[in-house]
């Protein structure tokens, strides 16, 4: 069977204007607000509330595996469900799980996030590639052969990450440089020579993208690299700055945002969903949503 590749997918969305990325983040404060228990029951209610009010109207939900896996077998459970009623409403999800390993271990991993059929089956998942670009193989056939998306850690906001991601390996790319032109290549390689890849890189919208080594400056020629940014809204960054922030690489951008429209509980859900989608819109292309 030919899938659909994930970066047609997501052109499609970016071409509808959509460039929100719904974070559902069910951590027991906010789990509080929403008045639901801190357990599975409780963060299946706030992911199912989330896909029915981003279905349409954000370009993807981004579930943190961590906030579901904390209850077991009955997180699990949850999120399957949130999953299900994502694919029925035709919401894109990326599965925030940030596995990374060698060999079969990576292999399993891509069979229980990435797999037809699985449970657990995600549209895109969240990977860490420091063992080597090369580690991610297994998944990469996946993406090519069962229309799936990978995002790779590049450059996150976390302080603690610097030291990492800024070292500069033997070849003198930085290590988040060289994340962000690998992924890049392998779009240019496998994706043709236009439209979005299917291979995106997460990159924190607080950083000084330049001191990591990455040169936002041009749009790379090839496929467009999909951007997964994480810290609009409640960690400061400013989404009306998205395209100074990002620059030649910004027109695919997913702007991430989860505590901002997560707050205030199901009430108003919808319609913080729609600002935040709107504001994206606008930042990038100047047009209203």
């Amino acid at each position: 069977m030919t899938h659909r590749s994930f970066g047609d997918r997501l052109a499609a969305e970016f071409a509808a204007g959509r460039h929100l990325c719904a974070g559902i983040d069910p951590h027991g404060p906010l789990l509080a607000d929403w008045g639901v228990g801190d357990d599975a029951a409780g963060a299946e209610r706030m992911g199912r509330d989330v896909v029915a009010a981003a279905a349409g109207v954000a370009a993807c939900v981004k579930p943190q595996i961590a906030f579901f896996e904390r209850f077991g077998s009955a997180g699990f459970a949850a999120l399957e469900r949130v999953f299900e009623d994502a694919r029925a409403a035709g919401l894109l999800v990326v599965a925030d799980v940030k596995r990374g390993d060698i060999g079969s271990s990576f292999a399993a991993y891509g069979d229980a996030w990435l797999a037809p059929g699985s449970p657990l089956e995600a549209d895109a998942m969240t990977v860490v590639a420091y063992q080597g670009f090369g580690t991610l193989t297994s998944a990469l056939e996946r993406v090519e052969r069962d229309g799936k998306g990978l995002f790779v850690l590049a450059a996150t906001s976390n302080a603690e990450a610097a030291e990492v991601q800024q070292a500069r390996r033997a070849d003198g790319r930085s290590v988040a440089a060289a994340m962000v032109e690998d992924a890049t290549a392998w779009n240019a390689a496998h994706g043709g020579e236009g439209g979005v890849g299917s291979v995106g890189v997460v990159l924190g919208a607080t950083l000084d993208l330049a001191a990591f080594g990455i040169d936002t400056a041009e749009r790379p020629t090839g496929p467009s690299l999909p951007v997964l940014a994480p810290g609009f809204g409640h960690q400061g960054a400013r989404i009306e700055a998205a395209g100074a922030i990002f620059g030649g690489i910004g027109h695919a951008l997913l702007a991430n945002e989860s505590r901002s429209i997560l707050n205030g509980g199901p009430n108003g859900l919808s319609e913080r969903i729609r600002e935040r989608a709107a504001a994206v819109r606008f930042a990038l292309s100047g047009e209203p949503a």
